[in-house]
């Protein structure tokens, strides 16, 4: 499994020497964050958020710093970091890349009301008119194109059937021409912060951006912010609809696609759970946690079209 980083007062004021942020009072380890490690750090009466990469690389770090700078600069907020006195944004601890980031005052909900929702569906429409930098990836690690490799890892297991299933189902809305935008592509609660009067939220953690189908980002926020339990909330899908559509108008043939699209969100993460934890870092304690979101998957494919209508 993944072995997260321990770091002390000691180890955090080193790492701050090249920020020039003095008097470190206070570090509280956070949760979330399925491959980083991130401390809350109190320095100067201001807060600021650490955050290690146990496994992404110098290069990749780097292109995120730049992406959270493009975003800010072309007025979508989110995490915002800070520059070393050589101007540089990435450095290292024990060879793991780190990032130091301005705190963002809020509250991270596990279950998102519908007003809520619907404010993330118009920041989401936001997201997908920001202009794509060439940087920006064209593909992420858990996409369709990589769900071949359990056959390498498992192969003729009920999940290989499974997921090539579901891969043979949403083929024909792949060759559809559908529009593509910077999309955040992992729109779960624990990425969202909400403001204290609820009035306004703000998208984090772009780690797995990409320039990919716009609708792929709505089916992924579906999977991520309207399910309870083993269901998807029809009343919080419409939510986030209606707040999307205040900012984009979905085309016909992405309204044709969306519930397919759920479907493919929803494989593409179970997969990435079911690769990681049994095979990439296998944990005992996790191997099995693809399940939730692989019956999650199927109940979005079991339901009418008109379900993802609103």
């Amino acid at each position: 499994m993944t072995q997260y980083s321990i770091l002390n007062k000691q180890d955090v004021t080193r790492i701050l020497i090249p920020y020039s942020i003095k008097n470190l009072t206070n570090i509280e380890k956070l949760s979330g964050g399925s491959e980083n490690t991130n401390y809350l750090i109190t320095a100067n009466n201001c807060r600021y958020v650490l955050s290690l990469f146990e496994n992404k690389s110098l290069d990749h770090v780097r292109v995120l710093t730049q992406l959270l700078s493009h975003l800010n600069e072309n007025n979508f907020k989110t995490s915002q970091t800070i520059s070393m006195t050589d101007e540089q944004t990435v450095t290292y601890w024990n060879k793991k890349p780190i990032i130091i980031k301005h705190f963002i005052e809020g509250e991270i909900m596990d279950n998102l009301p519908n007003h809520i929702i619907e404010l993330v569906g118009k920041a989401t429409g936001k997201l997908h008119q920001v202009p794509p930098p060439d940087y920006l990836s064209k593909t992420f690690d858990y996409g369709q194109e990589n769900f071949k490799l359990v056959n390498q890892y498992a192969p003729k297991t009920t999940f290989e059937d499974w997921i090539q299933a579901v891969k043979r189902y949403i083929q024909p809305y792949l060759e559809m021409d559908l529009p593509k935008a910077f999309i955040h592509s992992d729109l779960f609660c624990s990425n969202i912060i909400i403001s204290s009067d609820e009035k306004s939220v703000i998208i984090m953690d772009f780690e797995e951006a990409a320039y990919y189908y716009r609708i792929f980002d709505i089916g992924m926020a579906i999977i991520g912010l309207c399910s309870e339990g083993k269901i998807l909330n029809k009343e919080k899908v419409k939510s986030f609809l209606i707040g999307y559509k205040k900012e984009i108008k979905l085309t016909p043939d992405e309204e044709k696609a969306l519930q397919a699209f759920t479907v493919y969100a929803g494989a593409s993460m179970t997969f990435w759970r079911h690769r990681n934890f049994n095979y990439v870092y296998p944990d005992i304690g996790l191997k099995n946690r693809f399940k939730t979101l692989q019956r999650l998957t199927d109940y979005a494919k079991a339901q009418s079209s008109l379900f993802f209508k609103c």
